[in-house]
């Protein structure tokens, strides 16, 4: 009879260990489908220059070219915008812009720390964010091509300088 009972006794934990182990399990799966796919880390936040003026307007129509120069020099290192205030009205409110062009520089997080009214020349709006903390690499000097060979002189050997 004590055999009966021990018998039992065990076929009961047995019992007991396999349901504990079928809930754990099955607990563990429900976590992995309720549980959120890791953040995304957030996209790097650059330095902004906003560049706010008018196609139509003399001073801005300089600005332009240099606009789009930084942009292309510096990009991953500044965001560079540009908007059109007679096209959008409220964007000038909003940054309340007195005269065009404007300059308006922010830091990585956002922040004025900085604006300028008029022209504003490439190397002034560098030395901006460079009196600022805001340390931009100079953008690579293009090569320059070769100069072409004059008649009759003979061919440079490939390869060696």
């Amino acid at each position: 009879m004590k055999s009966n009972r021990l018998r039992a006794s065990l076929a009961m934990m047995i019992v007991l260990a396999v349901a504990l182990a079928v809930i754990v399990s099955a607990a563990a799966e429900d976590k992995k489908k309720d549980a959120k796919p890791p953040p995304k880390p957030a996209a790097k936040q650059l330095p902004r220059l906003l560049e706010l003026g008018s196609t139509k307007c003399t001073p801005c129509k300089a600005m332009a070219p240099i606009i789009k120069e930084i942009e292309k020099d510096y990009k991953g290192q500044i965001k560079v915008e540009s908007i059109d205030v007679w096209k959008d009205q409220k964007a000038a409110q909003k940054y309340r812009v007195q005269s065009i062009p404007t300059q308006v520089f922010f830091d990585a997080k956002g922040k004025e720390f900085s604006r300028h009214t008029g022209f504003f020349s490439k190397e002034d709006i560098l030395k901006t964010f460079e009196k600022h903390g805001i340390k931009l690499k100079k953008p690579a000097e293009p090569k320059k091509p070769a100069e072409p060979k004059k008649p009759g002189e003979p061919e440079k050997p490939k390869g060696k300088k």
